[in-house]
């Protein structure tokens, strides 16, 4: 622990991650509005100038309402401030209703409009080509990308120990079959493997089937590398005291594997985890990026980075670019404590020797 407590980076790196899971976690009440709530008036808003001073005099902080029109040459929407009248912002504000943390339902906020029905809105972070508010949907989309990174490395982790372990522990055809399939596997680019995989997911299933689907599309990538690790890891073991005195007591192999050889390696496949959940999360961007992924009305960063696809979007809007600062965001601070860990768990560099 003292190791990891050490590293600075990696201690940055556990808060920046500390604070996108509880943003994730009480993203309902950390949002202003519901990510799917859609304004009219605010399609490609752009964020939200919070002001104090209304005509020279402080009257706390508000926003004004917006007015929109068309530009003759561009034919783009443009929105200007009314500055004649300011709506005032407020904490705990009432807004749309929801269930806390799933349990209780309420309609309290951390901050919103004063009068939920007055004719302007709070866009942190701009509006999207609905009109809906990018901070709320970014809140809600970390749901998302976050738990998919978590999820699908503990599914690949989980299989990748398992089916390395029976191949170093049987060795003979077990092992050599095993070890074919990897290197078939391993062959694909990885990118063209997702999509394809992808594909094979329906398209109308519900968005919560969609979800576990992406996940088991990544776990199935990610398992080989692990497997690869864990079998020579596996070799060594097995001839161990220990290992060799559950046999003769009579242990069965899948008892020797899970209850004396997988936690043997628990120092390697928690450091590897870590460092493979950044990959995760790019996968799983990735593919609902290019629209194979999760769809609406659900949401995750790399749907949200959809909408930035195109250099006139960009440039027109560039708002819609904050999805990928988060992605970045969260990728360098898993990277961080990985490495962190990686340091405090194995010192001597025994991890990266395995996997060269």
């Amino acid at each position: 622990m003292d190791a990891f407590l050490r590293h600075k980076l990696g201690k940055v790196g556990l808060w920046v991650l500390a604070f996108l899971y509880l943003g994730a976690l009480f993203a309902d009440f950390l949002a202003p509005y519901a990510f799917s709530s859609a304004k009219d008036g605010y399609v490609y808003a752009a964020p939200s100038r919070i002001r104090l001073v209304h005509e020279g005099r402080f009257v706390g902080p508000f926003v004004y309402g917006m007015s929109k029109s068309r530009n003759p040459e561009t034919f783009r929407l443009e929105y200007r401030e009314d500055a004649s009248t300011p709506y005032n912002l407020a904490l705990f504000a009432r807004g749309e209703e929801y269930r806390f943390l799933g349990l209780v339902k309420t309609d309290r906020h951390l901050f919103g409009l004063a009068d939920p029905e007055a004719p302007a809105a709070v866009y942190l972070f701009g509006g999207d080509q609905f009109g809906r508010d990018l901070f709320s949907r970014l809140l809600a989309g970390g749901r998302v990308s976050l738990t998919a990174g978590i999820v699908g490395t503990f599914l690949s982790v989980v299989i990748g120990a398992l089916i390395g372990a029976l191949s170093g522990y049987y060795g003979g055809w077990t092992d050599v079959a095993i070890q074919r399939l990897i290197e078939v596997l391993r062959s694909f680019p990885r990118i063209p493997l997702w999509l394809a995989l992808a594909v094979i997911i329906p398209p109308t299933w519900p968005s919560t089937y969609l979800y576990f689907g992406i996940v088991i599309v990544l776990s199935f990538i990610g398992w080989m590398g692990v497997a690869r690790v864990v079998r020579g890891m596996t070799l060594s073991l097995r001839e161990k005291e220990f290992v060799l005195a559950a046999k003769a007591a009579g242990r069965r192999p899948l008892r020797i594997i899970l209850k004396h050889i997988i936690p043997n390696t628990s120092g390697y496949l928690i450091v590897v985890a870590t460092l493979s959940v950044p990959g995760m999360i790019l996968g799983e961007s990735t593919i609902s990026f290019l629209g194979l992924g999760i769809k609406e009305p659900m949401t995750s960063w790399g749907l949200l980075l959809k909408q930035a696809q195109s250099i006139d979007a960009i440039r027109s809007h560039p708002w819609l670019m904050i999805p990928g600062l988060f992605i970045m965001l969260a990728v360098l601070s898993f990277n961080f404590v990985g490495d962190a860990a990686r340091d405090a768990i194995d010192p001597y560099g025994t991890v990266e020797k395995l996997e060269a």
